[in-house]
């Protein structure tokens, strides 16, 4: 069989699924999703091998090491998916709660209700854990899904959607597509007719092939371009803690900030402390002159140096006259991801809190804090940088739809 018809088996499988995940009740539902957490726990060592040969394979063809620890499985890792997926289990179950409800004078009482979107293709790269995510969301809100991993981590990906395939849950409802044939990305791109929504997350060249290929509606989970800014009534230690947090902590993800910005009114004496304590965790620092003015051990910071997702322990540096520029940096650089300001002004965070135009704006705390779990969704599908839809971190309501349930008594239009 070709890998045109193949994938459009594949898809219409999943079209059956989505039919039959729909009628599952609640408890029906959550009752599955301990199991798939039971079974990724039983199958750790299986996983853990799988992991194993991705990332032997991922050394061998020179990953770095921000991406080979994005693709890293540990014992804790996989008890964080399992524990994830049984969070899930027990958050309040969206589809078909009401959103609204109202009656008309002609007596006709309509309902917004929450419904599942039907069929979900994730296309995603290196992080395996965002196969248990994805699933768990999808499946929780009725939808089935289908998981388009990066070729680094086709076996780990396998490996835990066979351990969530768990019995009793209906066939094809979580699929990974077994091919690293990047020529199913277009296959599946072209089934508008089969999947629903489309999700990619991964880099910005990634995501952007995808929407410009894409039949499918899609959400967009741009780059992580995400700024600390020290104001001048910030702080130092709170600074200096959610700095090294925000870059530091796990460097290879999108929340993590690619841009520290600093108000000059303290540059003098928060700038060489901060720095100090940067380098000290080998992160490279890149620049504005006032910057290098203080920190010697810094390199010249270039144009592409602001709008740079690095992903890496590398972090670009700018002295800014006040939270006005930080603001206009933050706008023109930015990528409406994630922006945090430290500072003891009330005023002045909540003029950064209501001028950026993030998805996620934080006062006093550490982007890293921009996550489906931190906020109480559970497992996330995903952070969206779009404004349609679903914004910032997506949890299982932005997984649904709705529809208008309409009763009447014998109306008609007259």
């Amino acid at each position: 069989m070709d890998l045109k018809r193949q994938i459009r088996q594949l898809a219409e499988r999943s079209r059956d699924a989505s039919r039959a995940l729909a009628k599952l009740d609640a408890a029906t539902k959550n009752s599955l999703l301990r199991a798939m957490a039971d079974g990724i726990e039983k199958s750790a060592a299986a996983i853990k091998s799988a992991n194993a040969k991705d990332l032997d394979a991922a050394k061998k063809s020179g990953l770095s090491s921000a991406m080979l620890d994005r693709l890293t499985l540990t014992d804790k890792r996989i008890s964080e998916m399992a524990r994830g997926v049984r969070e899930v289990a027990q958050l309040p179950d969206p589809v078909g709660t009401t959103i609204s409800e109202w009656t008309r004078p002609n007596g006709i009482r309509i309902q917004k209700v929450r419904v599942p979107i039907g069929v979900i293709l994730i296309i995603y790269e290196s992080r395996p854990n965002v196969t248990a995510d994805a699933a768990c969301l999808c499946f929780k809100t009725g939808n089935a899904v289908i998981l388009r991993g990066g070729s680094e981590a086709i076996h780990s990906n396998l490996a835990i959607a066979e351990a969530m395939n768990v019995p009793g849950l209906p066939p094809n409802s979580i699929t990974v597509v077994p091919t690293i044939d990047r020529a199913a990305i277009d296959e599946l791109l072209k089934l508008d007719d089969l999947i629903n929504l489309c999700i990619p997350r991964g880099g910005e060249g990634l995501i952007r092939a995808v929407a410009e290929k894409s039949r499918i509606p899609v959400i967009k989970h741009y780059k992580g371009v995400c700024h600390v800014f020290v104001d001048r009534d910030a702080d130092f230690d709170m600074a200096e803690k959610i700095v090294i947090n925000a870059k530091c902590q796990r460097p290879g993800v999108c929340n993590a900030i690619e841009t520290l910005l600093i108000d000059d009114k303290i540059a003098d004496k928060f700038l060489p402390r901060v720095a100090k304590t940067l380098t000290d965790k080998k992160v490279e620092l890149r620049g504005d002159e006032r910057t290098r003015q203080l920190v010697s051990s810094a390199r010249p910071a270039t144009e592409d140096d602001w709008y740079a997702e690095y992903l890496d322990l590398i972090l670009a540096v700018r002295v800014v006259q006040n939270v006005d520029a930080a603001i206009d940096h933050i706008t023109k650089y930015g990528s409406a991801h994630s922006d945090a300001i430290v500072t003891a002004n009330k005023a002045t965070a909540e003029k950064f809190l209501r001028e950026v135009d993030s998805s996620s704006v934080f006062w006093n705390a550490s982007t890293r804090l921009a996550d489906g779990a931190q906020y109480g969704f559970g497992a996330e599908i995903g952070i969206s940088t779009d404004k349609i839809h679903a914004r910032g971190p997506m949890g299982l309501e932005e997984l649904t739809s709705y529809k208008f349930v309409v009763a009447g008594d014998g109306q008609v239009r007259e």
